[in-house]
This record gives C-alpha cells, structure tokens and sequence, in this order.
C-alpha cells in the first residue's frame, strides 16, 4: 500500500525542533523522502499502522500537522513527477 505522509511541526522551541528530527527519521525508516517534509511509504498495512502509531506518539497535536494521503495498491496511475528531483521506483531493483 502506498501512502505519502507530510508533516509540518513546530519549531519555535527546542521541543520541536526535537520533534521534527524524529518524525523526519521515522518517516526515512519507512519510506523515501520526496520533499522536505514529505515521503512516500510503501508497505504492508500492518506496518503502515506501526508507522502512524509511533507518528502519532511523537507529534504535538496541538501545534503540529501530520497528513497522510492513501494512494493504495494502484498507486502508479495516481502519481506524476515534474521537475528537477529524479524520481525513484520503490518497487524496483535496491543497490547498496
């Protein structure tokens, strides 16, 4: 299942500064970052709910934004890349 989560938090303290390092290095556990602070994540639901569960656990919903946008299984017709950043294929071949 592939899902793009984007996130926005505060960073007027030292809390959230904190906050944002770990949710950014939540979300690289994961999936691929395509913007700052957006990535796409493909995997299995279980692990999806993992994902959000620790997600939900770091944010302060008072003063930051978590979005998640379900792109599901049929994801490639839903997805169009323009610009400078090459785009990647999660489903392809992994180099290390």
């Amino acid at each position: 299942m592939m899902c793009v989560v984007s996130y926005d938090v505060s960073t007027i303290d030292s809390a959230g500064k904190r906050r944002l390092r770990k949710v950014a290095k939540e979300c690289l556990n994961y999936g691929q970052r395509v913007q700052n602070s957006v990535f796409e994540v493909d995997v299995d639901y279980s692990t999806f709910l993992k994902l959000k569960d620790r997600l939900e656990k770091i944010i302060d919903s008072d003063k930051d934004s978590l979005r998640i946008y379900y792109l599901g299984n049929n994801w490639k017709k839903r997805v169009e890349h323009i610009g400078a950043k090459s785009t990647y294929d999660p489903e392809g071949a992994l180099i290390l």
